[in-house]
């Protein structure tokens, strides 16, 4: 696999949308029952910093129906769905960070342009990204983007989180770490809500969720979440992951450490998710411990958010042994307690029955993410007296899945009662 392809893989633009922007913005969250126009709003409960409120929100993009079929197309997405046009907004909004602590997270809300007032609500979580500026609400003309608006221009509401670290969001983006990837999710879904009152709309708590390769895993984590109560007011209405990880410690590692995957592909993947797991569960005091040199004085830095993916590849070795020192290699190979104990933190999202409509999207011929982690997440879910059917995208690379799987979902997702 070329970089070319490895860039692609990893959620690089692709070109093609135009802009409009209006900006308005409040100091403080709001609650649900604040209500506005367009062109502003107003600030309640300038003491309220619960998880979920509602901070700021900026117009980026507005498209006729014409232009969101066009965006589709630039996508590779088939267009035949779209019957309105959208309205794009970025929202800021309080969440909590993987130590628990209060932070702020960006995401990205669509509207289809349509009488209803009420929406049926999607959750898509977004695949794999190093750079902050390539997040959903903040760059057109992408992947990231260009997968709402095919949902918003089928009626629905469409809610996309950045995820932590990326857009507004401060900070450094925990790769791979389900209880943020889930907590910015959900507390997304709870300012968009506020956010959609303020519009007269109103947002159907039964959220249908979905999202591609990381966004996968993000969005069983969520899932499992919202089917196990801890969503509030909000319930599962139905689960559509693509092409998601969600056995990193049984299949992924040990794939990019054999030699399965690609090595360039592989060295990026172990570096981002060694320099995000450390920020959650200290795997080592000092870089030298787990890269060898002269990779351990640079590589946390290029997983600063602010890095593209041709500068992060021009740093990295060309195979993980390379880039890891024999120590951490043998605690990866054979996980010693704490790093098996992240791995069940982990790669448990798909540990629950959701008792909604269920299914797991994978490409037999996915070099990147390799299907049987959906045929893993399947059995989790059916040894626990779920129902889920497993849908073969074909013998295509994992960007292609993407592309084959959104308007499968989009239009079983209408199909749904």
């Amino acid at each position: 696999m070329n970089h070319t392809s490895l860039r692609t893989s990893y959620g690089l633009a692709l070109a093609g949308l135009l802009a409009a922007g209006t900006l308005f913005a409040v100091q403080s969250p709001v609650s649900a029952g604040a209500a506005t126009d367009r062109g502003g709003h107003s600030a309640e409960h300038p003491d309220e910093a619960r998880r979920g409120a509602f901070v700021s929100a900026e117009h980026v993009q507005g498209l006729t129906p014409r232009q969101v079929e066009q965006a589709l197309a630039d996508a590779g997405l088939d267009e035949a769905g779209v019957r309105h046009g959208v309205d794009a907004y970025r929202l800021v909004y309080r969440t909590l960070d993987p130590q628990g602590r209060p932070t702020t997270a960006s995401g990205l809300v669509v509207l289809p342009r349509t009488e209803e007032r009420w929406l049926r609500t999607v959750s898509y979580a977004h695949g794999t990204l190093v750079n902050r500026h390539d997040a959903p609400s903040v760059k057109e003309g992408t992947a990231e983007r260009a997968a709402p608006l095919a949902f918003a221009g089928a009626g629905f509401a469409a809610i996309a989180p950045d995820y932590l670290g990326f857009g507004e969001g401060p900070g450094r983006h925990p790769w791979m770490h389900a209880e943020s990837e889930a907590g910015a999710s959900l507390d997304l879904l709870r300012a968009g809500r506020t956010f959609a009152l303020r519009h007269g709309r109103i947002l159907d708590r039964r959220i249908l969720v979905s999202g591609f390769s990381q966004g996968g895993h993000a969005a069983t984590a969520l899932a499992r979440q919202l089917a196990e109560g801890k969503g509030g007011w909000l319930r599962l209405g139905a689960l559509a992951p693509v092409s998601g990880p969600y056995d990193m410690g049984g299949v992924q590692l040990p794939a990019m450490l054999s030699g399965k995957l690609d090595p360039y592909e592989a060295t990026l993947g172990i570096a981002q998710w060694t320099v995000a797991w450390n920020g959650v569960y200290r795997f080592y005091s000092d870089p030298s411990e787990a890269f060898r040199a002269p990779y351990d004085q640079t590589v946390e830095q290029l997983f600063d958010g602010e890095h593209t993916l041709d500068e992060i590849f021009a740093e990295l070795p060309g195979t993980p042994q390379e880039l890891l020192t024999s120590a951490f290699l043998e605690r990866l190979t054979n996980p010693t307690a704490e790093i098996a104990a992240a791995f069940r933190d982990n790669d448990r999202t798909c540990d629950m029955n959701p008792r909604v409509p269920t299914r797991l999207y994978a490409a037999s011929g996915d070099p990147s993410v390799l299907p049987v982690n959906a045929e893993h997440c399947s059995e989790a879910i059916r040894a626990r007296g779920g129902s889920t059917e497993l849908v073969d995208l074909g013998a295509v690379d994992h960007i292609t899945s993407e592309q084959r799987a959104v308007p499968a979902v989009v239009r079983w997702f209408s199909g749904l009662s």
